[in-house]
């Protein structure tokens, strides 16, 4: 069986590691590897291969950033040009990037059929690109791999056939488990930065309905400065976070006092993970990350998908409205315990149960 991965983000390519560790193992699979180059900086995209030990790509299709209609448009029409030439069983597609939505429109319009990794999930919030990207490949997808009960039931709701849903468990969980203890080896960060375990707040912030709504932004470097003047607040900073501070005048006070630096390599954000105080971030990777390590998180927008770990009370959500609210929000979370113990997310083995399947139809 032939098998084409898709994948362009940093958050794709960790759960891509997890499937392809497993498909190299099985000798009736062959992976065809497709990087769309959504994230093209050696820092946000080679690094990571290396360290996942993930196969180079096949092929790098080099598409870059973009507004979201040329950028899913010229990633459709090269996508369609490799499954033209590959002519594969199947196209394996993650999460909710431009990247997933085009590699499954390419497919579906060639009659090929598409399988979602992390199906189901649902912020219910239409102005998330994200959102309209995950909703769409779920239903043009012909297996979908839900990593959740409540993804599962959101399917059910859309409507969706129930031949075509899986339940799995999450892949990042696995990576979680795989990963996390090759970074306790292998990750010198804390040493580079002079961090001691559990003295620091990791931030991370790339969202766009953060990053391009000025106030919001504004609310978010606040509220951290405000934090920052009690604990480090160590910020790994995205390159669109980076235009978005200069471009809204808002560098200068974050760098004046935040730790700012650049974003890093894949074992070293799960060391810096391992050892915070408390996690403050609008990623859905790295919220669950914080889950799977035990820290406590702040997400700073109004909706989750994994809801979860809000209920299991590890995460909380503050809509970041005002900096009052941030720094509100994150100073509860730092006098937080944690919260109560669950393994919503399968037991450490959705790699295994995604290829099991595939290989089954």
């Amino acid at each position: 069986m032939k098998i084409v991965t898709i994948v362009g983000a940093r958050p794709q390519f960790i759960k891509a590691a997890v499937v392809s560790r497993v498909l190299r193992s099985v000798s009736k699979a062959r992976e065809i590897l497709v990087h769309t180059g959504q994230h093209y900086d050696e820092k946000m995209s080679d690094i990571f291969f290396k360290e996942l030990e993930i196969q180079r790509p096949d092929y790098h299709l080099g598409v870059g950033s973009g507004f979201h209609g040329a950028q899913t448009g010229r990633m459709l029409e090269a996508v369609e040009q490799v499954l033209l030439e590959e002519k594969p069983d199947w196209v394996l597609v993650y999460g909710d990037t431009n990247s997933t939505l085009a590699g499954a429109l390419a497919a579906v319009k060639l009659h090929i059929s598409v399988a979602h990794v992390e199906a189901g999930l649902r912020s219910f919030n239409r102005r998330m690109p994200e959102e309209i990207n995950r909703v769409l490949t779920d239903h043009a997808a012909d297996m979908l791999f839900a990593p959740t009960r409540a993804a599962v039931e959101n399917l059910r709701r859309e409507s969706i056939s129930e031949e075509r849903i899986h339940l799995v468990g999450d892949v990042m969980y696995d990576a979680a488990l795989y990963y996390g203890e090759k970074a306790r080896r292998e990750s010198r960060v804390l040493e580079r930065l002079g961090l001691k375990p559990e003295s620091y707040i990791l931030v991370t912030i790339h969202r766009a309905e953060n990053t391009d709504t000025p106030s919001r932004l504004q609310a978010i470097v606040e509220g951290l400065c405000e934090v920052g003047k009690s604990i480090p607040v160590v910020f790994p900073v995205h390159p669109r976070t980076r235009k978005a501070l200069e471009r809204h005048r808002l560098f200068d006070e974050a760098v004046a006092s935040l730790r700012l630096i650049e974003p890093v390599g894949y074992l070293d954000m799960v060391m810096l993970e391992q050892n915070a105080r408390l996690i403050a971030t609008d990623s859905g990777g790295v919220q669950k990350e914080a889950f799977f390590y035990r820290v406590p998180c702040v997400t700073l927008r109004g909706e989750t998908e994994w809801v979860e770990i809000v209920e299991l009370g590890w995460n909380r959500l503050v809509y970041p409205h005002s900096a009052n609210a941030v720094a509100n929000g994150i100073t509860e979370g730092l006098a937080s315990t944690g919260g109560m113990e669950g393994e919503p997310y399968g037991n450490g083995r959705s790699g295994e149960l995604i290829v099991q399947r595939l290989l089954a139809v």
